[in-house]
């Protein structure tokens, strides 16, 4: 029964911290300018959007397990423990992405960002990274992930993301 008490205590804490973070946003979203763009909502909209949503998310996770608990939960997957050298990959690839985005623009980042994830992803599941060739492979696949979407936002939407050169095709 301690294991039940247990479990509902945290399953409503995961709600509370739920709508923290709700508060949290709306408390940072009250400072966003308000003033309509050109579709007719301001740079605040989304913000309070998603606080919102969470809120409610929230509510709902402490209503749920203030009734009984999560219902019909399955079993959790993976592993016992967690894989710390396959995170810190995937953090490395971030943190890179982050670190070289106005540096070597946009596509390039994003391919480093895609290559490092990749290899901590494969890391966790106990593959190997796949050597030079993999490397090779990885970065032409992330590549033809990043180029597009860079075009897609630079070239027809219009909106100015970081390049490598100034012609805006890189």
């Amino acid at each position: 029964m301690a294991d039940r008490a247990s479990a509902l205590r945290n399953q409503t804490l995961i709600g509370a911290g739920a709508l923290l973070l709700a508060g949290l946003l709306a408390w940072g979203a009250r400072d966003i300018s308000a003033v309509a763009g050109y579709a007719g909502v301001g740079p605040n909209f989304l913000p309070w959007v998603v606080a919102g949503v969470l809120a409610l998310c929230g509510v709902w996770l402490i209503f749920d397990a203030r009734n009984g608990g999560w219902r019909q939960m399955d079993e959790p997957s993976g592993a016992a423990r967690g894989d710390w050298a396959a995170l810190a990959w995937v953090a490395a690839g971030i943190a890179a992405n982050a670190a070289l985005l106005t540096t070597i623009g946009f596509i390039l980042s994003c391919t480093v960002c895609f290559m490092l994830a990749v290899r901590g992803l494969r890391s966790s599941e106990g593959k190997p990274h796949g050597g030079r060739r993999g490397g090779v492979l990885d970065f032409v696949t992330g590549f033809l992930i990043a180029a597009p979407a860079y075009w897609l936002f630079t070239q027809v939407l219009g909106i100015n993301l970081p390049g490598l050169t100034a012609t805006g095709w890189l």
